[in-house]
């Protein structure tokens, strides 16, 4: 009578931890597919921050080659046109005019002929003058007056992969392994791509004078810091990550993630 009450236990048994154990794995998979997806984020979020931090790189960049002076290429550089203002008609450079540009071009003209040089006779410190976009990078800092905000500058819509698209234009150049390694190359090119879908924007604005630090460099006395007024800039920058599929020259406000940074430059009067 025993026996024939357990027989088909073992059945059971087996079922019943085929059952548990098969829960178990799929737990597992869940859990291991959400870290990788967690981990994905993390990157994506990481990368727009690297991002971000360009355009802030890139926002400095464009003030200081103004306080440099712009780079413009030597054959662009004319003599400035003067308006007669009886009749309005441009006047015919003096000879002296003539001259004084022909001797400021030598003054800065490069080994070859073409080559960008920085027409110093064209530098500035740029004011707030721009009317401001109304984009999700300006609308993510809180702190900005929404009404009648000028910039210095506003850049939209820039391209991070495209910016460093020139390191993948050889791929051997990137990584040994990829000559005749088709898999090295693939992996190279959906990287690039996947660099495209990452975007920076910046902006600037003049807040006024601020103490600059300057460092000494007289001979007879050791180098030590000497402070004069400047001129100061407050920076404001995003990383973003848009969606695939979306066109990398249109603006469309459409971001899957935004990371905005802000920083200071003070540049010498």
């Amino acid at each position: 009578m025993i026996n024939k009450n357990e027989k088909g236990f073992a059945l059971v048994l087996s079922l019943i931890l085929l059952l548990v154990m098969s829960l178990m794995g799929g737990t597992l998979i869940v859990i291991s597919s959400g870290d990788h997806q967690s981990n994905n984020t993390s990157d994506q979020y990481q990368q727009a921050f690297y991002v971000a931090e360009t355009g802030l790189l890139e926002g400095e960049k464009n003030i200081i080659n103004q306080f440099l002076g712009p780079w413009t290429k030597i054959n662009d550089i004319t003599i400035p046109i003067k308006i007669d203002p009886d009749t309005g008609e441009d006047l015919v450079p003096t000879e002296d005019e003539e001259i004084a540009h022909a001797l400021y071009l030598d003054k800065i003209r490069p080994s070859a002929i073409g080559e960008d040089v920085r027409h110093i006779n064209n530098k500035s410190l740029p004011r707030n003058q721009v009317n401001v976009t109304e984009t999700n990078c300006f609308k993510s800092f809180r702190n900005i007056k929404r009404e009648g905000f000028q910039v210095a500058q506003h850049v939209v819509n820039q391209n991070f992969g495209k910016l460093i698209e020139p390191i993948f234009g050889t791929f051997s150049d990137v990584d040994s392994l990829a000559t005749g390694n088709v898999k090295v190359t693939e992996k190279l090119k959906k990287e690039r791509e996947y660099l495209k879908r990452f975007r920076y924007e910046y902006f600037s604005v003049y807040i006024g004078t601020a103490p600059y630090f300057g460092t000494g460099s007289s001979i007879k006395k050791t180098a030590t810091n000497s402070q004069t007024l400047g001129t100061a800039y407050k920076i404001y920058a995003c990383g973003f990550m848009v969606a695939k599929g979306t066109d990398l020259d249109e603006y469309n406000n459409k971001e899957e993630i935004i990371i905005p940074l802000e920083t200071i430059i003070v540049m010498p009067n």
